[in-house]
């Protein structure tokens, strides 16, 4: 059954429904296709929309509650208490879909990107989401960026994932964030 029955969320162009895990009145978060962190996941108005000013003040504010109310789980999920929140508003600052996108990147002390090397990753190809979004609908394996991105990272665990490692993900995490909602007495 689809995690959303009748409804398809677009990330720009893209059909992401099944790369999404949390949905709100105003926004969706979905895990990313080439996470540059374990945990990396991106948090998206659901009207598509190019830049923040573009949005209203209520999707505005649902955008970053989502943003806070995910970063709850993350902590819990992947035992850390730091991230990364950014925002690339624009083609020139780095934007490579033209769809409003908060990345949310769980941090801890010495991961792979403590030398501030997350910020090169977001603005360089080795972040191109668009990019790595293509390829996996057109059914290529990995673009010449994404294996330069390989390389430079040295991470044998942060090639660009299958459909179906990011539905599973999905899953997983709609089933923590359900957990916490639980736990709380919200839902």
């Amino acid at each position: 059954m689809p995690p959303f029955p009748g409804r398809t969320i677009h990330f720009a162009p893209f059909n992401v429904t099944s790369q999404v895990f949390h949905l709100t009145q105003h926004s969706f978060a979905l895990v990313n296709i080439k996470p540059l962190l374990p945990g990396h996941i991106l948090v998206c108005p659901l009207k598509i929309k190019p830049r923040l000013v573009d949005l209203t003040r209520d999707e505005i504010s649902d955008l970053f509650n989502t943003v806070a109310r995910i970063q709850r789980t993350l902590t819990r999920v992947y035992k850390t208490d730091a991230f990364n929140v950014a925002v690339q508003d624009g083609e020139a600052a780095g934007q490579s879909v033209p769809h409003v996108h908060c990345h949310v990147i769980p941090r801890q002390h010495g991961d792979p990107g403590s030398d501030d090397k997350v910020h090169e990753w977001l603005e360089g190809e080795e972040g191109d989401v668009g990019k790595a979004q293509k390829d996996v609908e057109q059914g290529k394996e990995k673009s010449d960026a994404v294996k330069k991105h390989d390389e430079w990272m040295k991470d044998e665990d942060r090639k660009p994932r299958t459909k179906e490692e990011m539905n599973k993900e999905a899953r997983w995490l709609r089933e923590e964030m359900a957990k916490d909602d639980e736990g709380s007495g919200k839902l």
